[in-house]
């Protein structure tokens, strides 16, 4: 399956998840891409749309690699794998700085898309967590936790493309995992996308404002 771009993704995907319209959910996209494919989630199941802003920390010299992600909140949720920490040289302070300097960023973003808006209370609704696909799981997994703490009845993640033993790693931490593609050697996410451009900001803030 090939998408034509993250709205055709997000409509696919929301025919998957209409048996949830009738639980109270709310959907919570990762930007800058989870949001056009969540927007339309949004749409079909009349939820209201919200993000969960969240940052990969990479390796030095490869950053698409993720070594952790890191999210905003009351607290900051961090995660690090720590099989990769220990098997690479990292520059000393390496994770402190870099978790810094992705806080400001997240920081920047939320002033930005959100325009003065408050979060979306998620307290005892089925909060959908999702993104325009996932490779190793790793700012889904601090998107996932970080959600959990805003106490929600229902986490559902939902994406267009994961391979399978990622998705089956956040089914440990998620009630429900949706996907339409779950391909064993995934490469790269922008394969499964006719158009899979890279968002600007102006993008998601008209997204999300026209969601409201």
């Amino acid at each position: 399956m090939k998408f034509a771009d993250r709205a055709d993704a997000g409509r696919r995907l929301a025919d998957r998840l209409i048996h949830l319209k009738e639980r109270h959910p709310v959907v919570l996209a990762l930007p800058r891409g989870g949001v056009a494919v969540g927007h339309e989630i949004a749409r079909a199941l009349a939820a209201p749309l919200d993000i969960v802003l969240v940052r990969k920390i990479g390796v030095p010299w490869q950053p698409e690699l993720a070594l952790g992600a890191v999210t905003d909140g009351p607290e900051a949720e961090i995660f690090i794998d720590p099989g990769l920490a220990r098997e690479l040289p990292l520059p000393e302070h390496y994770v402190e700085e870099e978790t810094a300097r992705h806080l400001a960023e997240i920081e920047r973003r939320r002033k930005l898309y959100c325009a003065g808006r408050p979060p979306v209370e998620v307290k005892d609704r089925t909060a959908i967590i999702v993104d325009d696909g996932i490779a190793t799981g790793a700012t889904m997994r601090v998107a996932l936790r970080t959600v959990r703490r805003r106490a929600p009845a229902r986490i559902v993640v939902a994406v267009p493309v994961a391979p399978p033993e990622t998705l089956a790693e956040l089914g440990k931490e998620a009630d429900e995992v949706v996907s339409l593609e779950t391909p064993p050697l995934l490469g790269a996410i922008g394969f499964y996308y006719h158009d899979f451009h890279q968002m600007s900001d102006a993008e998601v803030t008209d997204l999300l404002a026209s969601a409201v």
